[in-house]
């Protein structure tokens, strides 16, 4: 399994960018695609996931209101729409995977099996 990112880039604060991220292999099963982050000397965080079969999804309490994660099933692809960014969103996104249901914390990055390779996203003026 392999995933890309995409769609980092530079936005003002108060401004938007949207990342993706396709998934591709052979014998590809998703059960939940998300998002974390990782700033400058602090530790990777949880942003968000979304499950693959109905679409339920789930954010840190520090984007809610502002960040919709969707996905496409049809082209494997999951988005991340960030509206009103703040400067504190800066950070290394990477877009996970994780193939088969069972008991996981949304939260823990031991949970999913496969990483992208991460996309810049700065939020300054």
């Amino acid at each position: 399994v392999q995933l890309q990112a995409s769609g980092g880039g530079l936005a003002q604060p108060g401004g938007s960018l949207r990342l993706s991220c396709v998934a591709s292999g052979r014998t590809l099963s998703i059960y939940v695609m998300g998002w974390f982050r990782q700033a400058p000397g602090k530790e990777r965080e949880f942003v968000s996931r979304i499950k693959w079969s109905d679409s339920n999804t789930y954010y840190r309490d520090s984007v809610k209101g502002r960040f919709t994660i969707s996905r496409d099933n049809a082209k494997n692809q999951m988005y991340l729409q960030m509206d009103s960014l703040k400067p504190e969103d800066t950070a290394v996104y990477y877009c996970v995977l994780r193939r088969y249901g069972g008991a996981y914390h949304a939260e823990n990055p031991a949970a999913y099996e496969y990483w992208g390779q991460g996309t810049q996203v700065t939020v300054s003026s």
